[in-house]
C-alpha cells in the first residue's frame, strides 16, 4: 500500500533517519495470486525503485517461500529478478526462506550477481517441520553461502529469528555466538 500511495512520505522518512534502503518486506495473498499480479508488482516495483534511486535511497524486495512456488509452470522470484531493473530494485534475500523452498541461494546469487545487498540470516531445523532455529544449529549451510557474498553483492546480514525454541535472549546469543567463530 506504501508503494502505491504513501512512497514519498516513506522517502522523507527515510532520509530523516538516515537509511540507505526501503524494503518492500511482504506481499498480501491477494496481491500474488496469478502471473499478472506479479507482473504488475514488476512494475510497481520499478516505479518505486526509480523513485527511491533519485531520491538517494535503494529499493530491495524481500521473498518468503511462496515466491519459489511455481504459477502456470514460472517461478514469481525469477519474474521479479528477471522484470525489474538490476541496478533500482535489488533483494534482501532471506535465506531461510529461499532453503525451505527447495532453492539455493548460490545458484541465484550466479545468476544474479551482485544483485543482493541484504540478507536475512536465520536457520532451519532438521525436523519434519522444517522449522526456525538458532543460526547454526540447523541444516543451512552458512559457510557455503556467506563465502559467495562478494558474488551475490551481500553488503548487510540481519540476523532473524521469526520465532524461537526458547527464550529470545539466549537464541539471539547462540545464533551471534555461531556467527563469530565462523570463517568462510
Amino acid at each position: 500500500a506504501v508503494l502505491r500511495s504513501n512512497l514519498q512520505q516513506t522517502i522523507d522518512a527515510a532520509k530523516t533517519i538516515g537509511h540507505q534502503y526501503v524494503v518492500c518486506a511482504y506481499l498480501l495473498p491477494d496481491e500474488r495470486k496469478t502471473l499478472d499480479d506479479y507482473k504488475r508488482l514488476v512494475d510497481l516495483f520499478n516505479d518505486a525503485g526509480g523513485r527511491l534511486q533519485k531520491a538517494g535511497l535503494q529499493f530491495c524486495y524481500h521473498n518468503h517461500d511462496f515466491e519459489f512456488t511455481p504459477i502456470d509452470g514460472k517461478i514469481p522470484y525469477d519474474l521479479i529478478l528477471a522484470g525489474t531493473d538490476s541496478k533500482t530494485v535489488r533483494m534482501e534475500l532471506d535465506l531461510y526462506w529461499i532453503t525451505k523452498a527447495g532453492q539455493s541461494p548460490l545458484k541465484y546469487f550466479s545468476t544474479h550477481p551482485g544483485r543482493f545487498p541484504l540478507v536475512h540470516v536465520k536457520d532451519m531445523d532438521a525436523t519434519p517441520k522444517r522449522f526456525f532455529t538458532e543460526v547454526g544449529r540447523g541444516t543451512i549451510n552458512f559457510k557455503e553461502i556467506f563465502a559467495d557474498s562478494d558474488q551475490a553483492g551481500i553488503k548487510h546480514y540481519f540476523v532473524e529469528q521469526d520465532e524461537t525454541p526458547g527464550s529470545p535472549f539466549a537464541s539471539i546469543k547462540m545464533s551471534i555466538d555461531y556467527l563469530k567463530q565462523l570463517e568462510f
